[in-house]
């Protein structure tokens, strides 16, 4: 509770200093200002989740959008059916460029604040991401495209509501956005967007590292750059401790 408190007075302290400093800004500034309250976080043995807590300061009345997005690459969804009694891989659509994460939030609905072709344009919303095919479409590839995004918001890395970004006073904003605890590590990118009159005015991005760190990122490193090392040391380890236990239970 209270590195909670003293993380939202400093998020104030700071926000206080973007709104001085946009209101003797000069004609070229920027209309909004923001940060995030640590720019790298730690993934140990016992991460469990973690709130990324994102504020900032607009020179005038408007909203906010925060978008952030994880690393991304190209994932393959598979179509199974049952053959005998068995379930097989039968179609398979690979996506190009997929975010492994992606989380929003916003001071009011998306719909009340820009046009169908503006949050398109700038894929604002888990509907509107541009999960394009490698290769061939399949002629099924809307439902693909679905399971992908129902798969990965059953793993929380997709966000199944927007989040709430909220204005203290005309001018100061917070919002919090929830990382899960199977979140992956890499480099994400967090998008600000202030929007007035159905329009984005201004916008910034804020760079946000994840990193193992640890014994279980040794092993994370080991097992990537040691792949046939790894797989021999897990084998032996997992006869040890089958033969541990078996000396064990005999010894009883």
């Amino acid at each position: 509770m209270l590195r909670s408190a003293g993380l939202f007075i400093l998020a104030l302290c700071v926000l206080a200093a973007c709104t001085l400093a946009i209101a003797m800004r000069p004609a070229t500034a920027k209309s909004v200002v923001a940060d995030i309250d640590r720019h790298l976080i730690a993934i140990t043995t016992d991460f469990s989740g973690q709130d990324v807590l994102i504020f900032g300061a607009v020179d005038q009345p408007g909203d906010i959008i925060m978008a952030m997005w994880g690393p991304q690459g190209d994932v393959q969804v598979h179509h199974k059916e049952r053959v005998a009694g068995i379930w097989v891989n039968r179609e398979a659509v690979t996506f190009g460029n997929v975010p492994s994460f992606y989380g929003i939030a916003s001071s009011r609905p998306l719909y009340e604040l820009l046009a169908p072709d503006v949050l398109d344009r700038y894929q604002l919303g888990v509907g509107r991401l541009r999960l394009k095919t490698l290769g061939a479409d399949a002629p099924n590839v809307a439902d693909f495209r679905s399971a992908l995004i129902r798969e990965r918001q059953r793993g929380n890395l997709y966000a199944d509501k927007v989040g709430r970004v909220t204005f203290v006073g005309d001018t100061l904003f917070r919002a919090n956005l929830r990382l899960p605890s199977t979140v992956p590590t890499g480099k994400f990118l967090i998008e600000v967007y202030l929007a007035r009159d159905g329009q984005i005015v201004d916008a910034q991005t804020i760079p946000l590292v994840i990193s193992k760190v640890g014994f279980g990122a040794d092993i994370y490193r080991f097992a990537n750059n040691n792949g046939f090392a790894y797989g021999v040391v897990a084998v032996i380890v997992a006869l040890l401790a089958g033969w541990l236990a078996h000396l064990m239970f005999r010894r009883r």
